[in-house]
């Protein structure tokens, strides 16, 4: 499993790519883990953290 950083409104510019933070994470540990980082940002900040599985995909936001 992964964890992302992602941004908090859902736009889609390439100021606001996907970041990752951490793979391979051991389920056990993951949730505390992504609850710590999110507990540790401001209310009002412009991202969070998030789990994904192995296989997702970053989103780049890269114009085709």
């Amino acid at each position: 499993m992964k964890i992302i950083r992602v941004d908090n409104y859902a736009r889609e510019s390439h100021n606001y790519p996907d970041i990752l933070i951490a793979e391979n994470v051991h389920e056990d540990y993951i949730n505390y883990i992504v609850r710590f980082l999110n507990s540790t940002n401001p209310v009002d900040t412009d991202y969070f953290f998030r789990i994904v599985l192995d296989g997702y995909k970053l989103q780049d936001y890269s114009p085709v």
